[in-house]
């Protein structure tokens, strides 16, 4: 697909609704009725050997140690979890951090240099879209993304990081870090994939140096920027039912896509239209991908309130290990 394809023509790709299966998935997961749990019980022996196997690839791969700091901000569950924000807000705090993501969404494959200072080298099409939100939340940072952690690393190496944030890197299980652990406040089905929204067992929390719950460790705070009377919800997150209780009044309809997913302008003006909105309220990952719409938007702001007590035992791994080069 060509970078400008996505302003230009309706895609199918990129058609302007969640699709069936991610709808099941979500509900499957996050919230089952009677019938998805007499499913569940059916696929619980499918989820008892994928477990197994992860817990088998945990216990028995060896783990390669850097002359970095590197901390990892991962969770157990699938869907979002806060991970994009908690980095954001640990990032600030450090000089010449460097962040690396797989950059789920992208078009592009293999190492992309996002920005390098703050200084924004690709575009979204190549970086996906939660790499560039960091990128252009943190301006004394530097963001990369890849398939292959290994190779960001030492490239952030070379580039003289002092430390390294590994967004979403709990499941890669050769390397050697300081483990974060973030969980939902909200948890219903504790079976692992694919009859639960489980990664591994709910037991391998053990294996994290340092476990967070929301509401409890941190909090999320949303603020609304530019506001109007009448607002068009248009989003593409995982489980995007969590917005609920941070939407702002005054919002008139509400278009869900699948996480990740780009927006194409000409479906999202007929939504537009016929919504009689006066803005698009969308999250600030969505934002990032409509930098050349021409749409009035009122973009949700995202933050996290950390507990003092975890971002100290964070900032004392890195302290200590620094210490150690």
């Amino acid at each position: 697909m060509k970078k400008l394809s996505v302003f230009v023509q309706p895609l199918k790709k990129l058609r302007m609704h969640t699709s069936k299966l991610t709808l099941f998935f979500e509900r499957l997961f996050f919230k089952p009725n009677l019938f998805d749990w007499v499913l569940i019980l059916l696929l619980s022996p499918f989820s008892l050997i994928y477990a197994h196997i992860m817990l088998f690839r945990r216990l028995f791969t060896f783990k390669k140690s850097y002359a970095v700091p590197i901390v990892s901000i991962g969770n157990l569950t699938v869907g979002g979890s806060g991970k994009t924000p908690f980095v954001i807000a640990l990032a600030k705090h450090y000089d010449n951090a460097y962040i690396i993501s797989r950059g789920y969404g992208r078009e592009s494959r293999g190492l992309v240099e996002v920005s390098r200072r703050g200084q924004i080298l690709t575009d979204v099409f190549n970086s996906g879209d939660e790499a560039m939100l960091m990128a252009k939340s943190l301006p004394d940072a530097s963001v990369m993304v890849s398939e292959n952690r290994e190779v960001a690393i030492e490239k952030a190496i070379e580039n003289s990081a002092k430390v390294i944030f590994l967004d979403d890197g709990f499941n890669r299980v050769n390397i050697k870090k300081y483990e974060i652990l973030l969980f939902p406040k909200k948890i219903v089905n504790y079976f692992t994939f694919p009859a639960g929204p489980f990664r591994e067992f709910f037991f391998m929390k053990y294996f994290a140096n340092l476990v967070l719950y929301e509401e409890i460790d941190f909090k999320r705070i949303v603020e609304t920027e530019n506001k109007t009377e009448k607002m068009l919800l248009l989003t593409a997150i995982s489980n995007p039912e969590r917005l609920k209780p941070f939407l702002p009044k005054g919002v008139v309809g509400e278009v869900y896509l699948d996480d990740h997913a780009y927006f194409n302008e000409r479906e999202v003006e007929e939504k537009f239209v016929n919504s009689t909105a006066t803005s698009l309220l969308v999250t600030e990952k969505d934002a990032v991908k409509m930098k050349e719409f021409k749409f009035p938007l009122s973009v949700m702001k995202l933050k996290l309130q950390i507990k003092n007590q975890a971002l100290e035992n964070i900032h004392k791994y890195i302290e200590e290990h620094a210490n150690e080069r």
